[in-house]
């Protein structure tokens, strides 16, 4: 990667860029399909199948005998994985969910409280392609499965085959979801929240994707349907010093740099020796991967900004509000705790961000693009609204009504 060293906080703006594709030609194409599935409904869906995924298909609706059979394509090894994660995720997100609050008699004969019901329909996207993302169907389904949906949907796209990947099926099924759709990128947004014949409309739409995926969502907004978060690519930020493992540096940057060549990896050091040396952790690495290709293109989006100090890393962190947020240093629990901004944060050297993404219990699915300002990450709470309610008796409709009748207001 690039190394910046001890730059002026006038060139942070522009040193922090997020990588974009052409917005426009992103809006023009989105808009398109998004215009197209309103109109032709399934027709649309599986032309856009054909000329996306390759796939001729003659139904959108996954049947139970794919979901059976998906079952049987999952290796012992990896259900034993999936399981594991399972257990964890519902665990955490268990644990932080308060469905009931506390009544409060906020005066004499006046009572009011607060209570979570679930979002009656949601829609769940996970993306597929050259990397399905089947650890996505947990952390969606799993809180969506505690808040007790009334109807959950889930879509994705198939290989050239129509299938959709195993795992993807095995594990919706794990988490209780059984109305999957053969949809994918934009297209399933749409589908989403308009409806087609086969693919219902649904309140809330919930998942990452690339550009375009994150546009529909946008735009699926001013059509009344919520987002769970404009979720685009995905991106690591570490704060690293002297004392931390290059190879573990190295092993956390690529981890996140083989998602998709519009990710980004940015590492903060006060350290320009340990700059150099996670540089050639790099070179080594990249050669063991497997998704060299999709790793090198991140890179190039990429950079190392060495700092005067782990504190002015911590600003430039702030700054940049990343997804996700490695900090290996000493002291590393002192330094998460100076931290304003971050979707997901990893405490020290021993903590990589593949245990977050796939299993510790936390939610992946987190606010890129610097919507860690004002966004969360996934939990119960997104799945759920949360409703108020106020009873008077008579002595209450006597002590309050002369405020609310107070021509004043």
């Amino acid at each position: 990667m690039k190394i910046i060293s001890n730059p002026d906080y006038s060139q942070q703006q522009e040193l922090l860029e997020r990588p974009q594709q052409e917005r426009a030609n992103v809006e023009t194409a989105v808009n398109d399909i998004i215009q197209l599935v309103r109109e032709n409904g399934d027709e649309a869906l599986f032309a856009f199948a054909e000329k996306f995924d390759q796939a001729k298909l003659d139904t959108l609706r996954v049947t139970e005998k794919e979901i059976e059979q998906a079952s049987t394509l999952v290796s012992p090894e990896l259900k034993v994985a999936i399981q594991t994660a399972y257990q964890n995720i519902y665990k955490f997100h268990e644990a932080c969910y308060t469905q009931d609050y506390p009544v409060i008699e906020s005066m004499p004969g006046m009572t009011c409280w607060r209570k979570s019901l679930p979002i009656q329909k949601v829609g769940l996207y996970i993306p597929g392609g050259s990397a399905p993302l089947f650890s996505t169907v947990l952390m969606l389904a799993i809180p969506a499965k505690i808040a007790g949906n009334k109807r959950v949907v889930l879509c994705s796209p198939t290989d050239a085959n129509g299938n959709i990947n195993p795992a993807v099926l095995y594990t919706a099924s794990l988490c209780g979801v059984t109305e999957i759709y053969k949809a994918g990128g934009a297209q399933a947004i749409a589908a989403m929240t308009f409806g087609t014949e086969s693919i219902p409309a649904v309140d809330k739409i919930f998942g990452p994707g690339n550009a375009f995926v994150t546009r529909a969502k946008e735009l699926a907004q001013q059509q009344g349907v919520a987002i769970d978060m404009p979720a685009g690519p995905s991106e690591v930020l570490v704060i690293a010093d002297q004392e931390a493992n290059p190879a573990f540096v190295a092993a956390d940057l690529l981890a996140q740099a083989e998602h998709g060549p519009d990710s980004q990896v940015i590492l903060l050091t006060d350290s320009t020796t340990l700059a150099e040396a996670v540089n050639e952790q790099l070179r080594i690495q990249l050669g063991t991967l497997s998704r060299k290709q999709t790793a090198e293109k991140a890179i190039e989006n990429s950079k190392t900004i060495v700092l005067e100090s782990i504190p002015e890393c911590i600003k430039w962190s702030d700054a940049y509000a990343p997804e996700h947020l490695i900090i290996n240093t000493e002291n590393a629990d002192n330094v998460a705790e100076q931290i304003q901004v971050a979707g997901s944060i990893f405490i020290g050297s021993y903590t990589c961000e593949s245990l977050g993404d796939y299993a510790s219990g936390t939610n992946h699915t987190l606010p890129t693009y610097g919507y860690a300002r004002n966004y969360s990450g996934v939990s119960v709470d997104s799945f759920v609204n949360k409703v108020t309610y106020q009873k008077a008796t008579p002595q209450g409709l006597k002590n309050l009504g002369p405020a609310v009748d107070f021509n004043g207001w």
